[in-house]
């Protein structure tokens, strides 16, 4: 019987948390795992309560959706929460922040300067992401000695094409039981 091994599995938790973005411009997604355990998600989108980006929710994406601005410029004029702030910030919220220490992060993008420092300060240790981003903050989290680690797409591609198959085929094709 073949199974994802833990940094797949979470990672794919994180390709799903990213189906709920509300961003105009990019959909990425985070889940934060302690003990091999998901303790929270985030995607990114805009604060609880402010209407939705993809609503007019931020000007700066819509801008940026439109070609007046360009990837990385006037980052402080977007009201877009980023995933890894997101996922800390439900530790924060359900009382769950003790555990982040030690913890690993999944996202489907490295994290910014931003969500580098705020995981360095709630103790993760290791990163993994799926997709280089070209505002990283490598050096910070080095100098921090948390672990951030590459995950190829490619590892996941095989779980995605086995859960499009539907719950009623197994790995070899027969069918399930329907009462499992």
């Amino acid at each position: 019987m073949m199974r994802p091994n833990w940094d797949v599995y979470f990672m794919l938790h994180s390709e799903v948390a990213k189906l709920r973005s509300n961003c105009l411009t990019r959909h990425v997604g985070a889940v934060i795992v302690k003990d091999n355990r998901q303790i929270a998600t985030g995607y990114n989108g805009t604060p609880s309560g402010i209407k939705n980006c993809f609503e007019g929710g931020c000007e700066r994406c819509l801008s940026r959706a439109q070609g007046g601005i360009n990837s990385g410029e006037f980052l402080d004029r977007c009201l877009c929460t980023h995933a890894e702030a997101n996922a800390i910030i439900q530790c924060a919220i359900f009382g769950n922040a003790g555990t982040t220490k030690g913890a690993t992060l999944y996202s489907t993008f490295a994290p910014c300067l931003e969500c580098s420092k705020m995981a360095i300060s709630v103790g993760v240790k290791r990163i993994v992401a799926l997709a280089d981003y070209s505002e990283d903050a490598t050096g910070l989290l080095s100098k921090a000695s948390v672990i951030l680690e590459k995950l190829e797409p490619d590892a996941l591609y095989h779980w995605v094409e086995h859960m499009s198959m539907g719950p009623a085929k197994s790995v070899s094709g027969r069918n399930r039981p329907t009462n499992e």
